[in-house]
Order: structure tokens, then sequence, then C-alpha cells
């Protein structure tokens, strides 16, 4: 059985390739997430369809953290929002856990929220499966890459095998 979770961030181009090269994920929805005000504004984020027989929330969450700025607190936050969204009652608490668990990663404080989901609204068409459709695009070279390279260092039991 298929289990969904909401990750913004960064880009939703860049976390949309990230989630999509994970083994245990199925489909990946690129778009805007809200929650419940005061975080009701909608922020680029994708929602992952996963496996949880195949990857856990836990590295799903551990893989967001680690390929977006999860401990900046930029000008920009209310576009890139940076957050779980949890789509059932129990993924709070094993999200919350799991940032708590995974601080000793950083040196800064991670910012990522654990919010509730209320409402996406998807990207259009021509923009979904931006990486898989643009490998060598300018934007997917400096940008999409280097996250890819990180999981393939940090990660590589868990990326699918031939994702580049």
């Amino acid at each position: 059985m298929l289990l969904k979770i909401g990750f913004g961030g960064g880009c939703h181009w860049c976390t949309e390739a990230v989630f999509q090269s994970l083994m245990g994920v199925e489909q990946v929805d690129q778009g805007w997430i809200s929650s419940h005000p005061p975080f009701n504004g909608f922020s680029e984020a994708v929602i992952v369809h996963f496996d949880p027989k195949q990857i856990s929330l836990h590295d799903l969450i551990e893989i967001h953290l680690h390929t977006h700025s999860s401990t900046s607190n930029h000008s920009q936050r209310s576009k890139y929002r940076s957050a779980v969204y949890c789509l059932l009652p129990e993924q709070r608490e094993k999200a919350l856990g799991s940032i708590d668990l995974l601080q000793r990663d950083f040196d800064s404080e991670i910012i990522t929220q654990v919010l509730e989901y209320n409402e996406f609204r998807k990207n259009r068409d021509s923009y979904c499966n931006y990486y898989l459709n643009r490998k060598d695009a300018p934007f997917c070279r400096q940008y999409i890459h280097p996250k890819l390279e990180l999981l393939r260092e940090k990660y590589g039991k868990l990326q699918k095998r031939g994702f580049s």
C-alpha cells in the first residue's frame, strides 16, 4: 500500500527530481502545497507517493533535509517553505521525531516545519517531470545534478539504478 507525504524546501523542480530518483517512490506530484493559517499561502512543494516497505518515512525526511537549505531562514521562505506536509495524523509524530534525531547532522538549527497538509495545486504538465525531460538544461546541470550526486555519494543504496 502506497502512502503519501508532502515536502517543500527549494525549487519544486529540484525536489521532484530528488524524490523521483529514490527506490520505493512510485510517483511525485509537483506543484504548490498549503497548510492551515498562518501557513495557508501556497509554497512550491511535491507530494511523494511511496511504499513504506521499500523506503521509510525517516529516510525520506533525512534526504529532504540534506538536499535543500533546511537550516536557512532566507527571504524567499514564503515561496520556498521548508516543510514536511503530513497527510496522515500519525506522520506528524514520526516527522518531528526524525527531525529531532537528525539535528545532530547539522551545525545550525533545522528550520523545517512539520505542517498539516491542506491543499495541493499541480503544476502545468509542461513543467512536471522537469529533470527527466531536460537533464542537460543549464538549470538542471547547475542545481539538480549536484543534489543527485550527493544522493549517489551518501544514499546510493536508496537510489534507483540507472537514474542520472
